[in-house]
């Protein structure tokens, strides 16, 4: 079958093209044929080996897929542990979920590892409340265009977002971000990020921060807390750690800062049902609307993380393994 892996860490350089065996199924796993793949910011931490887990060579990256059961059956979104810019998978029962039939397999691939994040983000790490304020750090993202989304759904009396350019912003503003920020400002003053955030929330500190880029953004949001305010970090795509945040200056203000990653929800395979049978049914009622990013062919996948890279993508980003 075809494939995209690499021999060696690095950037999209290192994603090759190749025909390797077919994976074999496992005892409670089945063998998928692919109609569509997912493409996700932590791909491109996980070829350089930068990614919270280590990584092992040679290397099929890729942790989402749309497909079916080798000889027929249910079309279903899944989750893998790696291996799904491919033709076949192999995936867990316990980690695929059949997809409605008026859910295309982009709007699938949008909620399965993204809307997941952001489900659980508001939901059970930062516990968001009705008529709080959420800021969301890179809102035209894939995570981002999802958790404006779903605060909004959920109550949220204000959502700001962030996003380093006039047609993001836009994009953030129909999703339903009540006012939006440029994120640039934090790289020139972390002080006066702080200051459009607040004035953002018409002259209040915030109460919750979903933040993913790290350095001087994570910096200026954590100043923008109100008390018993909740910063939420899951990545770092700016490759830049923030300041270390001292216990002693949380106690004195009140704030808190939550870690959080998927797989630990992967983990409780519960978890993820909860999120993604109630994602699945708001996509498919309409209520959700998943922002389209792009198809690529899985000859041309290193362009797809050349576009994550250079911030040139909004939304869901996915792969045709036929092409």
């Amino acid at each position: 079958m075809r494939a995209v892996q690499i021999t060696r860490f690095g950037g999209p350089e290192v994603l090759e093209l190749v025909d390797i065996a077919e994976p074999e199924a496992g005892d409670g796993q089945k063998l998928y044929d692919v109609s569509t793949a997912g493409v996700n910011y932590a791909d491109t931490h996980q070829i350089e080996n930068s990614y919270l887990a280590q990584q092992q060579l040679p290397l099929i990256p890729g942790a989402e897929f749309v497909g079916t059961p080798v000889g027929g059956g249910q079309r279903v979104v899944g989750l893998l542990d790696g291996g799904g810019y491919a033709e076949k998978v192999v995936a867990h029962d316990a980690l695929t979920w059949a997809v409605p039939d008026g859910v295309s397999d982009e709007q699938a691939l949008s909620v399965v590892l993204q809307g997941s994040t952001a489900w659980h983000l508001l939901r059970t790490s930062t516990h968001l409340a009705e008529g709080e304020s959420v800021v969301v750090i890179a809102g035209a993202g894939g995570v981002g265009s999802l958790a404006i989304q779903l605060a909004r759904h959920w109550g949220a009396g204000r959502v700001i977002a962030t996003a380093s350019s006039p047609e993001k912003r836009e994009l953030c503003e129909e999703l339903g971000a009540h006012a939006t920020v440029d994120p640039a400002l934090a790289e020139d003053d972390p002080k006066a990020f702080t200051a459009a955030l607040r004035e953002a929330n018409g002259g209040r500190r915030v109460d919750i921060v979903l933040e993913m880029t790290g350095g001087a953004v994570f910096d200026g949001a954590m100043s923008a807390l109100a008390p018993f305010g909740r910063l939420a970090a899951y990545g770092m795509a700016g490759r830049v750690p923030p300041k270390p945040v001292q216990a002693p200056s949380l106690m004195g203000t009140s704030r808190g800062v939550i870690g959080f990653w998927l797989a630990h929800c992967m983990a409780r395979p519960q978890m993820m049902d909860a999120a993604m049978h109630d994602l699945l049914a708001l996509v498919d009622g309409g209520t959700l609307k998943p922002v389209a990013g792009g198809r690529y062919p899985l000859s041309d996948v290193r362009k797809a993380h050349e576009d994550l890279l250079a911030r040139r993508s909004t939304g869901k980003l996915v792969v045709d393994p036929k092409a």
